[in-house]
Order: C-alpha cells, then structure tokens, then sequence
C-alpha cells in the first residue's frame, strides 16, 4: 500500500496555506520523520538552521541578529522585530548580548532596515562563531528495554561574544543554537566565562529574547487577558513544584509587552508579545575568577495546529528525542518490607512471572542514608541475588517533606526562621545534612549495585536565607545553587545506568518517570470506583506525557485506608479486579506500582499475572508508543484509548472498556491518520481473524464491535 501523505490533508489538522513563500514539507514529520535532518550553511554574513521543518537565520554585522525564524510546515513567521540573542545581569547591571538598535517599526521586520542598525557601546559583541554536530546533555546508554536507545542528533552553532564595557573586559560569553533533526525543535542555551580577573556577582541570565507577532489584537485588555503566541512551545530544564505537568512545573517561561511596539492595537500597549526565558529567582551567584557558568537549557517547539492531540502528540516527540532515558520503562512492583526472606521472595516471584524490578517501598524501612558497614552488606547481597534471577533491585528515599533541624532546614527569608517551605518544613540541600544526603545516595546505590531509586519530594524550589550552609551562600544563590546540586545527583545516576523515578519534572536532566496525576486517597475507595478513577486518569495523563514517563499506583494491600473493599488482597479473591487494573495500566503501556507483600498467592493467581506480563511483552512495542484520546471514562458508556505507530507491524493497539452492568454494542471510529495508513487497514479483535476496512477522507476506520459487561476487549490494526 502506498503511504506517502498528502500535505495539508490531515483531518482538519493544518489550516490551508494560501500562500506561502518558502516550499512546504513533503510529508508530515509526526508520520515519517525521515529526511528532516538539520543543516548549517554560511553565506557571508548570513548563517542560517534549517531540517526542513524550521529555519532560524542569523547576521553576524553589526553584531548577531536573528533576522528570520519560521516554522516551515506552517509557513508561520515567529519574528517582528529584532532584540538581543541574551541579557545578562552582572554586578546590578544589565548588558545586552548580540542584537542591534535603530528598528523604529516593531510591528514587522524588513530586510532593508538591517544595515541601518547599530550595536550599543555597552553590548557584548560578535567575535566568531563554530558549527558543530549536536552533542549530547547526559552520559546515557540504554540499559533495559527502551522504545527509543539513540540519542539525538542535528547540527549546532555557537556564536562567541566579547565584551565591550571596560569594567567586563576578558568576560566572554557563547550562545549555542541547536537544532536537531526530525522534529520542529531548537535549543538554546549559554556560556559566560570569567575572565576579568575580579570576582564578579552574575544576578540574572536571560537566554532568549524573542519579539513575535501577537495571538490575538485587542484594543484593551491586561497581559493576564491577552492569549499568548500558540505557535511556539517552550520548556527548560528549570521546572519543579511537584504539580507533575510542564506547565504547572515551568519556572523560566515569561510572556511580557514590549513598549517598544508602540503600533499594537492594545491602547495601552499590553499585549503579552515579547518571549523572555529566565529563572524565576534570578541566579544570584558570584563567580570567582576563571570561573564558568551554564545557563538553563530551553527549547522551543514549534506548533502548526491548534488541534489539542496533534501538538501533545508533538511534545511527546520532543521528549522521546531529546530525553530518550524517558523511553526504558520497566516492569517493577513496590514491596513493603526489607526482610531479606520476603525480598528474596519477590524477586523469586518477578523472575517467575516476567517482572523486572522490584523497589523496596516507602514503610519497608529501608534507610538509604545508613551507609553503615552492616546496612551496604545487606542490601548488595540482596541486589546480587537479584541480578541472579535478572531483576532489577531499588528503592525509595524522602528528601524534602521532612523535617531535620533548625541548622539544617530551609531558612524563610520572611521570618528568618525554618517553616514555610513548599512542603511546610524541609531541608535545605546546600545545608550541612543537604551535602552529606547526597553523598551518602552515591555511596550507598554505587556500593550496594541498586539499579533503581525512587527519589521522593525532591528539591521543589525552595529559597533559603542561611549563611552558614556551605552549599550556598545566601538567599540570593539558594535557589540556583540547590537545584544544581539536585541535577547534580541525577546525572551521576543516570551515567550508571540507574533508573530514576521522581514526583518532579527533572526530565531533561535525567529522570526517568514522574507519577501519571492521581489523588492518593482515591485509593481507598472501592475498587470498581478505583477502575474507572484510573481510566480517567490514564486519559487525562497521557496528552503531554508518553505511556513510558507515568506510573500508577495500584494498592495490593492497604493504603489509605479502605479496608477489604478497596484493596486485592487477598489476591486470589479478586482475579477479575487485579486482571482488569493490570490490563487497563499495562494496556496503556503505564507501569503501576504494584504495592504489597506479593505479586501472587496461588497458582491460579501466578498464571493470571504470567498472561498479562505476556501479553504486554509480546505487544510491548506497540503499547509504548503514543496515545490518541478516544473517549474519557464517565461511567456512562464504553470509554478507550488507542496506540499508534507508523514504523512498526501493528499500526495500532486499541485498549477498549465498558463499565455497565451489560455489553454494548458500538461503531467505534478509529483515527488512523498518524499510522501513515491511507486507504485500507486490517483489523482484529484480540487474536482472532483479520478483517479489512477502508478508511474515509479523514484516516478513519469504523469498526462495530461488542464490549462485555464490566469489562474491556482489545483491538489490533496492521
């Protein structure tokens, strides 16, 4: 079958472009991908990015200048004026990095103007620039089952700046463009070296400054109003808050006005159209001479549609490319004792029914931080009797909802006293017991062979006013300073290959798996509530996040109460249950964390889960790539969802669920577009016979098919 795209026919998905001056991409990239590969060309003065998806181009006279940024599937502009490529903050003063002033007109950008800009005297200024290959952020190597186990790759470009201010003469800044191939996607990051010879106070860095046309003209309104530009996402590396989404976690991300453009519509000139990416709480760190300094990582997206699936279905390729570790998703249980009898029996039980990992749980009373001679012994023999059976061995650590000491705690700057932190009390990981802490992680997972940790309550972002904690030296540098120390821990555990769970969105510095957005007491309630409860949960954390960066929780014995209605033990009394709850979390391509004293009690039990871990082996290709939203649990009618794929042999999963007490019979439409399928497809129910549908202009297959009572079916197109 043929199954080349045709452009702009994608289910109402691309708005048609009536006329566009740049020639539009061949094929969709969220379908194939492939001949999208990022490039670097110079010609005199002009250096511009491009894989065919974007280009952003640059002029290195009278200083660098972005003069063009596109999204080339759409054909929209992202610039109207120019603006400096950076700000920096140093010794109270701000200094702007590349740009040119002297544009009148804000509103648009015409060519000819640019050779009537000037530099200021003050400015960081061009002094050479390298093209390289894309390099990768972490020392990562795939070293379980992972859907993706390449880094990313496209070509980058470095401009170096040098001072012009006498009192920041040797100060030398990089700015680093990185596009990368594939996908619509740029980084942008920096470098500032000091080498003034003095020691210098850097309050603040800007690392993007971009001036694009507004979403919307509204002669009033205030900013908090105004919609934002849709056509560019953008995220960092500097997110936490423990909301467990990217854009409740974002820190760096500030739509502001610009007085400058003083043609907007908006009389009072507030329209949010002026892009800048900088923490929060400014860095605040003093740099010594010869030191150096690497900003927040940001990267930005483009968008060509408004569609709600389409651009989650474009954040999670960004994800899978630019943090392929998100993709290894193993199969794990949470046990809730460290008696190396019941241990051991876990892992007998993993190994025998195709689980991979076990993480000793939080009341199993494992202590991470006795590093004691006794307390290593135990669980590296432990984590070696592991490996004999080819499971994995982890476990859990709280770091900051606790409460230490007044010496070592978060400091309000406020009151200048503990409390009032994000989790209340919690300490402060520049203190003391912060430094110590990680150290003791290090010691304790390197000499022990753990091959997971579950980090919970990691550092969320709290400032602290101590001046005697030696990782910090005062409120202003806390913040950057703790969450370097945070990233820190991370990549050392990233390089040796240990998998990382953690309620916070570190994905971009080495995280493997955050919680899919669940309300812990719910799990005390009934477990047919819990069912649905689930569902809705697994449709609604799956439109930004991939199957493999969730978990789930599913309480095989007590937590939060309940009592015998809203737990499976004893297992061997609720196989239907524990079948269900496994097939809609592994259907999903979601590990759960499977918490209690056993995987199985009887024989009966041990097959029930020897099935299902199987069954998701055998299509665990297919259940990990992403999902399209079919209908959200309600309790009312058949909810489902549907996984795609346009490279492997099954198109398409598509897990399929009816809560009623009776079986429904329905047309289910199927979109089918994002499988590169074109005209025919073949479909199955579970492992029965193929049968073949002709899909319509939209990709969509329709396909009748009945739903027990209480229960679930799945689909396979190929």
């Amino acid at each position: 079958m043929k199954k080349t795209m045709p452009l702009l026919l994608t289910a109402g998905l691309y708005a048609t472009l009536a006329t566009a001056q740049t020639k539009m991409p061949a094929r969709d990239w969220l379908v194939d991908p492939k001949g999208y590969t990022a490039t670097a060309t110079e010609k005199g003065k002009e250096i511009v990015l491009s894989n065919g998806l974007l280009s952003r181009s640059f002029r290195t006279a009278p200083n660098v200048i972005c003069t063009d940024f596109r999204n080339l599937v759409s054909g929209e502009q992202l610039l109207r004026a120019v603006k400096p490529e950076a700000r920096l903050f140093i010794n109270g003063r701000a200094y702007q990095v590349g740009g040119a002033a002297g544009q009148r007109q804000q509103a648009y950008l015409l060519p000819g103007w640019l050779g009537n800009l000037q530099a200021g005297d003050h400015d960081f200024v061009y002094a050479g620039h390298q093209i390289t290959d894309l390099q990768p952020v972490l020392d990562w190597k795939a070293n379980r089952w992972c859907s993706n186990p390449r880094q990313a790759t496209g070509k980058a470009v470095i401009f170096t700046y040098k001072a012009q201010a006498p009192e920041l003469q040797g100060v030398a800044v990089k700015v680093h463009y990185e596009v990368f191939d594939g996908i619509p996607l740029l980084a942008k990051w920096l470098e500032v070296t000091n080498g003034s010879g003095q020691t210098l106070k850097l309050d603040q860095v800007v690392n993007e400054i971009l001036a694009t046309p507004e979403e919307e003209s509204t002669v009033v309104g205030s900013p908090d109003k105004i919609k934002t530009p849709h056509g560019i996402y953008v995220e960092s590396n500097y997110t936490f808050n423990n909301s467990m989404t990217a854009s409740l976690s974002d820190q760096t991300t500030h739509w502001k006005t610009d007085s400058t453009y003083t043609s907007q519509v908006n009389y009072d000139l507030q329209t949010p159209c002026l892009l800048e990416v900088h923490p929060k709480v400014a860095v605040g760190i003093t740099m010594a001479a010869g030191e150096h300094f690497e900003s927040i990582r940001t990267y930005e997206l483009l968008l060509d549609s408004y569609d709600r699936e389409r651009n989650g279905l474009a954040k999670r390729r960004m994800y899978r490319i630019v943090a392929p570790w998100t993709t290894e998703n193993p199969i794990f249980m949470h046990l809730v004792s460290t008696d190396p009898v019941k241990v051991k029996n876990i892992i007998d039980q993993c190994a025998a029914t195709g689980y991979e990992g076990v993480i000793l749980s939080f009341g199993s009373g494992l202590n991470m931080e006795d590093t004691s001679a006794a307390n290593i012994a135990k669980y590296k023999a432990l984590a070696d009797y592991a490996h004999s059976k080819k499971v994995m061995l982890g476990g859990y650590s709280l770091f900051s909802s606790r409460r230490i000491s007044d010496e070592d705690d978060v400091i309000n700057p406020a009151t200048g006293k503990p409390g009032g932190a994000f989790f209340g009390n919690a300490p402060c990981l520049g203190s003391k017991w912060g430094l110590g802490y990680l150290d003791k992680l290090k010691h304790f997972i390197t000499a022990t062979g753990f091959d997971i940790f579950e980090n919970d309550g990691p550092y969320p972002g709290d400032v602290c006013a101590s001046a005697t904690h030696p990782g910090h030296s005062g409120k202003d540098d806390s913040q950057w300073k703790q969450m370097q120390l945070q990233k820190g821990l991370y990549h050392f555990l990233n390089a040796k290959g240990v998998y990382i769970n953690a309620p916070d969105w570190y994905f971009m510095d080495g995280t493997n798996k955050i919680g899919l957005g669940y309300r812990e007491v719910n799990f005390s309630l009934p477990r047919e509530e819990q069912l649905i409860l689930n569902r809705q949960n697994i449709f609604d954390g799956t439109w930004e996040k991939t199957p493999s960066m969730s978990w789930g929780f599913v309480p095989l014995s007590e937590y939060h109460g309940g009592g015998a209605d809203a737990t499976l033990e004893p297992l061997k009394d609720h196989l239907g249950t524990y079948e269900q709850l496994m097939m809609q979390y592994y259907g999903a391509g979601i590990q759960a964390c499977y918490r209690g004293p056993r995987l199985y009690d009887t024989d009966a039990t041990r097959q029930l889960v020897q099935q299902v871990i199987g069954w998701y082996k055998k299509y665990r290709d297919i259940l990990n790539t992403d999902v399209i939203h079919l209908r959200r649990a309600d309790g009312r009618d058949w909810d489902g969802i549907m996984h795609v794929s346009s490279v492997l042999p099954q198109k398409a999963m598509v897990m399929l669920y009816n809560p009623t007490t009776a079986p429904v019979t329905r047309e289910v439409a199927l979109p089918l577009y994002y499988t590169g399928l074109t005209q025919t497809v073949k479909i199955r129910e579970k492992e029965g016979a193929l049968k073949t549908y002709s899909l319509d202009r939209q990709y969509t297959a329709h396909v009748k098919v009945t739903i027990p009572a209480s229960g679930y079916t799945w689909l396979v197109a190929e």
